[in-house]
């Protein structure tokens, strides 16, 4: 089993499908009558926090005369782990299609992904603008749905769930040290990682049998019809376009199908 390739990408799209929540992010100011005079959209980058507050800090050679601008947002993934609440059977598998073919599918592994979203701010209310975007979707989770494994069409909505805020003042210092309010919001994703997707035809259903009884006590009933229903092609396979035969046959003999043997007994 290990060392078989497979990359369905489900880590990476979930932490795409995390960032794009938070986007589209504005904050707007206003003059002493309430009349807008500016309207500001929030850079989002994936970067650890640390990386911006060292640009505030530390002024370096940049080609720009300014260190950053701030308001800011940036997330990033602090953790991988397994989540036993969740687990299914490791055994059991479902078929799916691509259209053409079908697919043998083992049942997901549940994982919690863990993200971080940083607000950094010079101003508090700039800072609060953006929380009070955020924070009322997430009661506590919000669904995002992802397309998990494209090539058998496997979406699933992932729930994104708060966790906590933590709040962090770094105004410590002389005149010269620029002010950093940073918002701390921590998320936890629970999303499903897939194994190794085969081709196969076991359990692809091509008949379907149905016998019929006179009266509804099993004990003494005695079957009276039968109804046969097959794909016309017989060797059909899904997304193909194909009718269906359809057969009935009359019984007086008092026997019994086995599933098992295929026989009448």
């Amino acid at each position: 089993m290990l060392g078989t390739y497979y990359y369905h990408e489900i880590i990476r799209k979930t932490v795409i499908s995390f960032g794009t929540l938070f986007n589209k992010i504005h904050i707007r100011h206003t003059d002493s009558n309430n009349n807008s005079i500016s309207d500001i959209r929030v850079p989002l980058a994936y970067a650890p926090v640390q990386k911006f507050l060292a640009r505030i800090q530390q002024q370096p050679d940049l080609n720009k005369p300014i260190q950053i601008t701030l308001p800011k947002m940036s997330f990033e993934m602090t953790s991988i782990q397994y989540d036993p609440t969740r687990k299914a059977n490791l055994t059991q598998t479902f078929k799916a299609s691509d259209g053409q073919n079908l697919k043998k599918v083992f049942m997901p592994v549940p994982y919690n992904i863990g993200f971080e979203l940083n607000i950094i701010s010079k101003l508090n209310d700039d800072a609060l603008q953006i929380v009070e975007q955020i924070i009322p979707f997430f009661q506590p989770s919000f669904n995002i749905t992802v397309d998990l494994v494209d090539s058998i069409g496997e979406k699933r909505d992932i729930p994104v769930v708060l966790n906590n805020i933590s709040f962090q003042d770094d105004y410590e210092g002389d005149f010269s040290t620029r002010r950093a309010l940073i918002y701390t919001l921590s998320f936890t994703a629970k999303t499903y990682l897939f194994g190794p997707i085969a081709d196969t035809t076991d359990g692809l259903i091509r008949k379907v049998q149905v016998d019929t009884y006179t009266n509804t006590n099993i004990a003494t009933a005695k079957r009276e019809m039968r109804y046969t229903v097959t794909p016309d092609p017989i060797d059909a396979n899904p997304g193909d376009n194909f009718g269906f035969n359809e057969e009935w046959d009359f019984f007086g003999d008092s026997k019994e199908f086995s599933p098992t043997r295929s026989v009448d007994i």
